[in-house]
């Protein structure tokens, strides 16, 4: 990559409902550092509204257009890093993609969408390679937790002179809501695996996200049902993000040459509790994941759930972001037979507050870290590592902790 570039990170997407998070964040936090950046988007005339409502009139502001592929090349050169929050990315992603592996710009994104994923790194990952260029996916709740939380459980281990066997990731905890952008994304996935078996099976296979080749291993399809949890003694059942998390982890240990173990087991699912109310709940939990997945395109049941959640752009107010959280819990087993819990936890909601500031931490380490030397298509841990695991602890409110027990 071109060292001399006029900014350090560009947001792409600024005038969306995270984007505009993202801007804020980053106004906030590093208004009075050195750091060069700028907000893209299609309208001059919103992108002038969110720099108004959330920064100043000194940032610059550019306009491109996702369909338009020399705009966006025009964008991309002119950056070290562009961080982007538009989705759905199987839709508005895929050019931009392209721009920055040509013109050797780092890029982050807020994708969960497997399909996608899959597809960018069948196109991009030897190219983006070949040019030096970090292709950073998942850089939010999906899958910073999850894949920066077994990053660290694996750091710890280390030390102990200890191998990890595997690693059961439970939600403990979470307040939030979702945005009718992310909404829009899940529906989209859910559009491209019922219309293509081929996108179908990538989207359910446990190992749909490593390397051709490297798709096989010990784990299982994610949890679908409730059941009784024998490691956590409590009764679980289906985590969402699961799809996209569970992925991400596997592809990330088999692109650091298997740190891990090749028989690494790892898998997410959701607590409800203890005894009878415990089932009860992970019962009730488990609905709206099942209402979203049954919600095909011109279904009744996607109309009505059209109807109540928000339409894009719009998502939880700033009151509810502060006030979400989460917390998620590690059972982690060793070969030698001793356990350990981890937890890692944010300090506001998971979908946004803590979102837009994993992203933003996440672009800026890839513009101002020295990182190592792996490039490609590749994961939030083996991209940026110890380097974004600090900035996660010190600048974003996530923690990180560990118990054995």
């Amino acid at each position: 990559m071109t060292k001399e570039r006029e900014f350090d990170v560009i947001i792409w997407g600024g005038t969306g409902f995270t984007g505009s998070l993202v801007v804020e964040y980053i106004y906030n936090n590093y208004k009075n550092k050195s750091l060069k950046w700028a907000i893209a988007g299609r309208s001059i005339e919103k992108l002038n509204n969110v720099r108004l409502k959330f920064a100043d009139d000194s940032i610059p502001i550019i306009s491109a257009n996702s369909d338009d592929l020399a705009s966006l090349q025009s964008m991309v050169k002119r950056s070290k890093v562009v961080c982007t929050t538009v989705g759905p990315y199987a839709l508005y992603g895929s050019n931009l993609v392209k721009a920055c592996v040509e013109s050797k710009t780092h890029y982050c994104d807020l994708a969960g969408e497997v399909q996608w994923i899959r597809k960018m790194i069948d196109q991009y990952h030897q190219k983006a390679k070949s040019n030096n260029v970090k292709i950073v996916n998942c850089c939010g709740f999906d899958s910073i937790p999850s894949d920066m939380g077994v990053y660290f459980i694996y750091k710890d281990a280390l030390k102990l002179n200890k191998t990890i066997s595997k690693i059961e990731m439970r939600v403990a905890g979470a307040k939030g809501g979702i945005s009718g952008g992310t909404y829009e994304s899940l529906s989209n996935v859910n559009k491209e695996a019922l219309k293509d078996n081929e996108i179908f099976k990538t989207v359910i296979s446990p190992y749909g996200l490593n390397p051709i080749g490297e798709q096989s291993g010990p784990d299982k399809y994610d949890l679908r049902k409730v059941k009784y949890d024998k490691t956590s003694k409590n009764w679980i059942g289906p985590f969402i993000m699961a799809a996209i998390n569970t992925k991400i982890v596997r592809r990330s240990n088999a692109l650091s040459g298997y740190l891990y173990g090749k028989d690494f087991e790892y898998d997410e699912a959701t607590l409800g509790g203890k005894g009878f109310n415990g089932r009860v709940k992970s019962v009730l939990m488990s609905i709206p994941l099942a209402i979203v997945m049954l919600a095909k395109p011109g279904s009744i049941i996607k109309k009505m759930v059209d109807k109540i959640l928000p339409s894009a752009g719009e998502g939880p107010s700033k009151k509810d972001r502060e006030n979400g959280y989460f917390n998620l819990r590690f059972y982690v087993t060793y070969k030698d037979g001793s356990n350990s819990i981890a937890k890692v936890t944010g300090d506001r909601d998971p979908g946004y507050g803590s979102t837009s500031k994993m992203l933003s931490e996440s672009a800026i380490c890839l513009a101002m870290d020295k990182l190592d030397s792996l490039d490609g298509v590749i994961t939030p841990s083996t991209a940026m590592g110890d380097n974004l695991l600090e900035r996660l602890e010190n600048k974003s409110g996530l923690t990180f902790n560990i118990k054995h027990i």
